[in-house]
């Protein structure tokens, strides 16, 4: 009697997981509450103040004030929230803004020399000083906390010795227009300013396709997906902020110089955060430093590049804040490492390193922007503000420790 068999059948081939549009948002809230915790805190101040002051906060020349009077800040902040994801601290990003912003001030205003390469030589002076720093702290082994606090009282007191202790004044046109220009207008006239609305274009066509690669991606390697009528509402979302935020600064004198240098750090620094073997080495170091160094990490190295790093940055930063101020004062920068660390904890950083985005630090900087902002035109006294400012900053890191407790249950 013969028999039949049945030949075994292929395993069915695994397919992206799809969720419902339920499921698929309450997960992507769990996952990445931090973010868009301050995401929507964000929006919520954007509105509280837009209607306390009766639509002020949003007219398109605060707007661009806005942008202008707290990029130094947001350039800082991204360059810090580096540092916290490797599991150290930078406390001379303050002290070095002023003293980058005095050699400067004497290469262009005492020495004529032209604004471009006293610029370059300005972000020179700013990586000698991370990497002086970024030394100490990685080959010799002397905490980032110390090494960074010597560094606040060096470059203060070098700055008060370059300029004498008296600010020193004017800057060449073409370097005020670092934080004060706009790009040009060109076209036919319109009632908008055109290549704002050209660039705004481009932003929201780039943002889409990479918001499609990215969705491709996750099913190319069958990784759980939102449901196609989510994402397009994310997309829809996205597109309207954009578009929004164009119209208002075409409505004006178009794009800030100041926030295209942002934008490209913004992209720059992401790309290497996200992409690159340097940023998942930093990622790596500030998580586990131990398990990264055994997997073969070359922390001393990785360190010594993040301080670099964030001394460039930091020498950015003062070019930009005395191209604002038109002056090289012994006084610039105070505070301004205390505003980027909070910056930074509040978009996402962890006491414990190996946590955050670069993205997460301006949004961190623009929760504390608006507030000033917002806070000045109410007319809410100095002091209140950073009463108010402190209780962010502490509800955001309590926001964060009580996140890893629930996630550790």
């Amino acid at each position: 009697m013969s028999t039949t068999t049945t030949p075994p059948s292929d395993p069915p081939v695994p397919q992206a997981v799809i969720p419902s549009t339920g499921t698929a948002l309450l997960h992507s809230l769990r996952t990445n509450m931090r973010q868009y915790g301050m995401l929507v805190a964000l929006a919520f101040i954007v509105v509280l103040f837009e209607i306390w002051t009766d639509g002020t906060l949003l007219l398109p020349n605060n707007v661009s004030n806005l942008v202008q009077q707290n990029s130094y800040i947001l350039i800082l902040a991204m360059g810090m929230m580096i540092v916290i994801i490797a599991g150290h601290i930078d406390l001379s990003v303050g002290s070095l803004v002023a003293f980058v912003g005095s050699v400067a001030g004497v290469l262009m205003i005492k020495n004529d020399m032209p604004w471009v390469p006293a610029l370059l030589l300005s972000l020179l002076i700013g990586a000698v000083a991370g990497a002086w720093q970024g030394f100490f702290i990685a080959y010799v082994g002397i905490p980032s906390f110390i090494v960074t606090l010597a560094g606040m009282l060096l470059f203060r007191g070098l700055t008060q010795i370059i300029l004498e202790g008296q600010s020193i004044a004017p800057f060449p046109g073409g370097f005020q227009d670092i934080a004060q220009g706009f790009i040009p207008e060109m076209g036919p006239y319109t009632q908008y300013h055109n290549p704002t609305l050209v660039i705004g274009l481009v932003v929201v066509v780039w943002l889409l396709v990479q918001q499609w690669r990215d969705r491709r991606r996750q099913l190319r390697y069958e990784l759980e997906v939102v449901p196609v009528g989510l994402w397009a509402l994310k997309c829809g979302a996205i597109t309207a902020a954009v578009v929004a935020f164009t119209l208002t600064l075409a409505s004006f004198h178009g794009v800030p110089v100041v926030l295209l240098i942002m934008c490209a750090l913004l992209i720059g620094l992401g790309y290497v955060m996200r992409n690159a073997v340097v940023g998942r080495h930093v990622y790596a170091l500030g998580g586990n430093k131990a398990a990264a160094m055994l997997s073969g990490v070359k922390d001393k190295r990785v360190t010594f590049l993040v301080f670099v790093t964030m001394g460039v940055l930091a020498a950015l930063a003062g070019c930009v804040y005395a191209a604002r101020l038109n002056a090289a004062t012994p006084n610039a920068g105070l505070n301004f490492e205390l505003e980027a660390i909070a910056a930074a904890f509040i978009g996402g950083a962890s006491m414990s390193g190996g946590v955050g985005s670069v993205l997460g630090a301006v949004i961190g900087g623009l929760v504390l922007g608006v507030l000033n902002n917002g806070m000045s035109l109410v007319g809410v006294g100095t002091d209140y503000q950073q009463v108010i400012k402190g209780l962010v900053l502490l509800t955001a890191v309590g926001f964060d420790v009580w996140n890893k407790r629930r996630a550790g249950r």
